[in-house]
């Protein structure tokens, strides 16, 4: 070490002797604690904490006892070392959150973790796209906490809980077209069933599986995919079905096929007579 002038060499020595000191002393204490206190001994009174890290202790199961209890009481008053100790602030923003044990009630099963009463700030940290979706889709979900759904961390409510559900019994579940982060936009999941869009719109659906076109095979989802009430145009799959100075002519599909539920017009007379969008164009 360079000294520089006007520093007292002896100072510096003694700075540096303490500076080992402590390490050395700390090491001892470690190399002491790790002899004094062993796991098979810690357990006989403290037998819970090892079956909890059994069978939730996430990495905490290759923890010793000592590297996060330093002593025992009255020793040490308060052997249980900080969260921090391990799991510094700077590693990611989800560390900056204070009151660990707000979530994490017990260190010896960190992975279960109660949300209840947590705030969404604290939510948002690791779950921003759900944040995102939440205001940009307004919805009475917006105003909601998280744990008024979420009381357990990765548990999800049923939407019945709240929700009273469509008419029927829901074939493929309300997440197959509602997600809950953004309820009102509602999409359709490959594998939702025309069974599960039957419940509201029951007309559309009779006609579909009454008529004898190619249509009759096909699902709703395959038309629908853009979302709920979202209409097709029938170019996406018929390009160009007849010549240009028909078409010039006859602007609208429907004028001669009808509605796309009931192309060949086979239904229309035994399913609701009063149903607008079913009836004969004049």
């Amino acid at each position: 070490m360079k000294i520089a002038k006007g520093d007292n060499p002896t100072v510096l020595v003694l700075l540096v002797a303490g500076i080992l000191a402590f390490l050395l002393c700390s090491g001892a204490a470690s190399a002491e604690m790790a002899l004094r206190y062993k796991p098979e001994e810690c357990v006989q009174c403290h037998a819970g904490p090892e079956g909890d890290l059994a069978t939730a202790g996430g990495n905490h199961r290759g923890v010793a006892c000592v590297d996060c209890h330093a002593g025992h009481p009255p020793e040490v008053p308060k052997p249980t070392a900080l969260c921090g100790k391990c799991h510094p602030k700077s590693r990611n923003a989800h560390f900056e959150t204070p009151g660990c044990l707000n979530c994490h009630t017990n260190a010896h099963t960190p992975l279960k973790i109660s949300i209840k009463g947590a705030s969404t700030d604290t939510c948002l940290v690791c779950h921003g796209i759900q944040g995102w979706q939440l205001r940009q889709y307004k919805s009475k979900h917006t105003a909601l906490d998280c744990s008024n759904c979420h009381d357990v961390h990765r548990q999800f409510p049923s939407c019945t809980k709240c929700h009273v559900p469509h008419s029927g019994k829901i074939a493929g579940g309300c997440n197959l077209c509602h997600m809950a982060h953004l309820p009102k936009p509602a999409a359709y999941a490959d594998a939702a069933p025309s069974e599960d869009c039957g419940m509201c719109h029951k007309i559309v659906v009779d006609l579909l599986s009454a008529t004898t076109s190619r249509h009759g095979s096909l699902s709703c989802r395959s038309c629908h995919q853009q979302g709920h009430r979202i209409m097709p145009s029938c170019n996406d799959c018929h390009a160009s079905p007849h010549p240009m100075d028909m078409l010039a002519k006859f602007a609208n599909c429907g004028w001669c096929h009808n509605i796309a539920h009931d192309l060949n017009w086979s239904s229309m007379e035994t399913l609701d007579k009063g149903h607008e969008s079913a009836k004969r164009p004049k």
